[in-house]
């Protein structure tokens, strides 16, 4: 009788109730100080887990910035490491922040971290795009990346390629 959502106008509380539980339904307060109370028939707990599903879908992915760190005495193996890092976390579309952290007597050489930074932001060109060239402050140089779009179908493309033919003769 109810579930059409149509108004049932002005009635006592009791028949409302009763109303309610004949449709195994909640009596729910809408407005208190209107005059009349305004109240709803509804499946609460239906209503409740609603509302929690379009909260969960109007918030927003927070993107964080994943930190990198390094020295310019890195080795290539351990900048190797760093690639597969960074790559995990772009790939996750978290931005990256990779820091060369000098130490008195490498001041000297920025060239040498910048070098370094500007390796692995070219090995890392493919998944993300540089968002800060390398920029010496205080005793760090700083390079941030972010997560390029991705394309599910290249990636899909290139694994048909690997697949046997089904062993034809030749």
């Amino acid at each position: 009788m109810v579930k059409d959502g149509n108004q049932l106008g002005v009635m006592p509380t009791r028949q409302a109730l009763n109303l309610a539980e004949d449709d195994g339904l909640d009596l729910v307060l809408v407005a208190e100080k209107a005059q009349p109370p305004v109240v709803r028939i509804i499946d609460f707990g239906r209503w409740k887990y609603e509302q929690s599903k379009l909260k969960k879908e109007s918030k927003k992915k927070v993107q964080e910035v994943k930190g990198i760190n390094l020295t310019p005495r890195t080795g290539e193996h351990d900048i190797m490491v760093v690639v597969k890092k960074a790559t995990k976390f772009l790939l996750d579309g978290d931005k990256v922040r990779i820091v060369c952290r000098f130490r008195q007597r490498e001041l000297v050489h920025p060239k040498v971290g910048e070098t370094k930074l500007k390796n692995i932001a070219n090995l890392l060109e493919e998944y993300g795009k540089l968002e800060r060239d390398p920029a010496l402050a205080g005793r760090e140089m700083v390079i941030v990346l972010s997560p390029k779009p991705q394309s599910g179908g290249a990636n899909k493309n290139v694994k048909a390629e690997d697949v046997p033919d089904g062993g034809q003769e030749i």
